[in-house]
This record gives structure tokens, sequence and C-alpha cells, in this order.
């Protein structure tokens, strides 16, 4: 099958979720199908079965194709560091901290790794589903994308335009996008999809006729707005989290510090109607409380000064509740926090920790990617590992009191030992099937495109 290309008329007009839907409609239909993103931006990234890192977006995609996650889906991935400097990984390690300024200079070596991993997808898929970045007609940047032009150009892709009715204007960025897209992602255009519309189908139908007959492209389906709350792709999108919110048992305050990453351990979290999660941006008392969670970070030691400045570092001092921190913050719950290498910081440096912990962190190459079954808190716990902080003393997790955390990503997504731990909290705490409500997550979206998409024209289209 021809390569399937999903681009967008802007960031968040629903690229990502409609690839992970089509994976899932293609797998169901017996198509061997891989994800594929040249280069994403996101601090949320997961542990390959090679032990590299990608974007938690094209992990969530490859579950949704019932596939292993691999390297080779994303490429290029950029975290960002602070002051104008990313973390650039380039399949699945890290290749070095650099300015953005830089990061372009190096455009001829990242485009080879972008063929290179897009050529192993396709000798071992039958169809690739690569997602764009943005809009595709960023004029000024053209030469620099390696998500969009470069893809479409580079693998003729068949090319399907995603527009996000919600923001409004949409025949506007819909014909623009159009009016500026090079020659050859038109000539292998399939369609557009109309994103996240709110009311009844009847009142578009209109709107559908204009895009057909005046702008002379088929719309292939308008799709209703329908929340996902699972692996959000960045920060901006914890704002679109729903809570389940019912027979609410606990209140959770969650430290919101500007280095917030892997937030995906909250999506088990935001789903379970018996707890309140809350994201604390800036300073209040956190007595009202039952639990603060302290979950990663691309910056610790930025973080733990943020919290210092804002008073929430006295403030967490002084609690009394239950306290769980998980990778960067479990390390901010040490004495001592050390970058020699200024690995974390933008200069070697050394900063005191909450000390609510006995140990240190020291922060040294290479950054430790793992994935497998651990023994955590008494429980076979699934997770991975994505850090460069070294502990002595607990190094992958601690638990004295009302005082635990780990190193291990995904540990709230085990069912017994999430039960086990807020029943401590409240001994009627139920617990809930946490794997279950992912995978109907995933189904009900991918179910909720096929009835508004004409699968049969794309289809069509990719033989």
């Amino acid at each position: 099958m021809n390569p399937l290309a999903i681009f967008g008329t802007s960031s968040d007009a629903g690229k990502t979720t409609i690839v992970m839907a089509l994976c899932r409609l293609f797998a169901d239909r017996g198509i061997k199908v891989a994800p594929f993103k040249a280069q994403n931006v996101s601090n949320n990234s997961a542990v390959t079965k090679e032990g590299r890192e990608i974007s938690r977006a094209q992990c969530l995609q490859a579950e949704a194709a019932r596939v292993e996650p691999s390297y080779h889906f994303n490429p290029v991935l950029l975290k960002s560091h602070g002051n104008g400097s990313v973390q650039v990984v380039v399949n699945g390690l890290v290749y070095k901290n650099q300015a953005i300024s830089d990061y372009y200079d190096e455009m001829a070596f990242l485009e080879n790794q972008v063929q290179q991993a897009f050529a192993r997808c396709q000798q071992d898929y039958e169809l690739v589903i690569a997602e764009g970045a943005g809009s595709p007609v960023e004029l000024n940047l053209l030469h620099k994308d390696l998500s969009n032009t470069f893809v479409a150009k580079t693998f003729q892709t068949k090319n399907i335009l995603v527009a996000d009715i919600e923001r409004g204007g949409v025949f506007a960025s819909i014909y623009g996008t159009l009016e500026l897209m090079d020659k050859t992602l038109r000539d292998n255009f399939i369609g557009v999809i109309v994103n996240k519309f709110r009311g009844d189908r009847r009142f578009f139908e209109e709107g559908e006729r204009i895009i057909a007959e005046r702008f002379g492209v088929p719309v292939l389906g308008v799709l209703p707005f329908q929340a996902l709350n699972i692996d959000m792709e960045d920060s901006q999108s914890l704002q679109n989290y729903q809570q389940r919110l019912g027979d609410v048992k606990i209140r959770i305050a969650v430290l919101a510090y500007r280095g917030l990453s892997n937030y995906n351990d909250l999506d088990v979290l935001m789903a379970d109607p018996e707890l309140y999660v809350e994201l604390i941006h800036d300073y209040r008392p956190l007595a009202s409380f039952d639990m603060v969670l302290m979950i990663g970070s691309k910056t610790v030691i930025r973080d733990v000064r943020w919290l210092k400045e804002t008073g929430l570092y006295a403030e967490v001092q002084q609690y009394a509740g239950a306290v769980f921190g998980v990778c960067g913050g479990y390390q901010m719950l040490c004495k001592i926090l050390h970058d020699p290498e200024a690995l974390e910081h933008d200069t070697a440096t050394t900063e005191t920790g909450l000390g609510l912990m006995d140990d240190e962190v020291i922060y040294q190459r290479p950054k430790i990617l793992q994935r497998g079954v651990y023994e955590l808190f008494s429980y076979p716990i699934t997770g991975y590992e994505i850090h460069c902080g070294r502990m002595a003393n607990y190094p992958l997790y601690y638990q004295q009191g009302r005082i635990a955390g780990t190193h291990i990503h995904g540990v709230f997504d085990n069912d017994a030992f999430r039960t086990d731990y807020f029943k401590r909290l409240h001994p009627d705490y139920q617990g809930y099937d946490y794997a279950a409500y992912r995978d109907a997550q995933i189904q009900g979206f991918a179910d909720m495109v096929a009835d508004n998409l004409d699968m049969d024209a794309i289809i069509e289209a990719l033989r």
C-alpha cells in the first residue's frame, strides 16, 4: 500500500488522535500498520523494547495498531531543555543538547536518519501512517521541515488534511493551506477531514458542499468532538483532560512545575472517579488535599528552585499527608541534587532537595533507558525508566510511612498496587480496571472515526 500522511491546518488540529484511530481501524482490517513521525517536540516520552526513547504519542499509536513500539517510529525527538536549548534524541538515544539554531544546521544528517527509519518501517509493515507537525505550509520553515514536506516529497505519501473547526475560521484555514501547499503534496491529496465538530452535523452540510465545490477537494468526514483522556502530547493538552468524577474519596494535589514531563502518569488517576486531581501552578496551602503527587520533570533542579520561589517547597516540607514522587519528582524528595556535568541545568550546580528521604542524586551519562517488570512495593509492576539521576540508597523505589516514590513510570497503572496504596489513604476506595478503560478509550475513539469517515475512499486511494 502507498504510505499515508496526516497533515493539519494548525497545531492541535487532531493529527495525533486521527493517526491513532486509523492505526486501529487498519489493524482491525488485518493490515499490519505502523505509525511514524519524523520529528516530534515533546517532553512526554516512553522506552521501547530496544532500550530507546520515543514520543508517547507514537507509543499510543503503536498500541492502537497492536504492534510493538520501535524507535523507528519517531527517529527525531526534541525535548525542551530551557533557555532556548533542546535535548536532541536521534534514533531513541540522546544525541546532544544544543541551541535551536545549531539544531537546524544539521538538517542533512537528520534527513538521512528519517529516510533510514521510514525505509525500515516500509520494509517491516504493509502500511505506514505518517503524522505531520503543525502546518505543512509554514513557508519560512519548509527547508527545515522534517515532518511535513520532506516526508511527503521523499516518500510520495498520499495526503489528508485535518482542520479544527472548533477554533473557527475552518474555511479560511483549509483554503489557505491548499493554496500554499507544495505541488507534490497537492498532487497526492486525498481529501479533508473536518475535526472537533460540536452540534448537529446537518448544520454543516452546506459547509461540506462549499469545500467540495469551491475548493475542489472531497470532504472525507466530519468528526464530532470527542475527548481522549490518555497520553496527552504536550503540557497544553493537560487542559483538555476531563475527569470522570463520581464518588470522590481522595483529593490529590499535583505540583505543576514548569519542566513537567511524562505526565501520562496522571492518565490513570484523572480517569478514576474516586479521585479528584488538581494541578497546582502556583502557591497555595496543601492541607486540604489527601496526597501531594510530584511527577516527572525535564529540568529537576530548575523546578526545585521554582518550588522554593513560589513557597511550595516549604509547603510540602510542612505538609502532614501522603507525598509520592515519580522520576524527577522522586529525585526532588532527596536531600541533595548534584549536577557536575550540567546535564539537568545550564551550568554545573548543586541544589538542596526536600530532604524527605535519606539519599542524594547525582546526574550522570548515559541516560538510563530501560523497560520491564520491576519488583516495587511488593508488586510486579510493568513500567520503564528514563532518567540521568542516580541514587545510591534507593535507586528504584522508597517507602517509609507517608513518604513514597519511584523512578519507574507507570507505577499507578498497576491495579493491585494502586488499589492498595489508595485504600491506605481511604479504606472505602474501590479501584478500577485501567487496562480495560484504556483500550475502551482507544477503541471508542476509533469507532467514532469509523462512523464518520469515508474509509473506503481512503483505502482506494492507498492502493
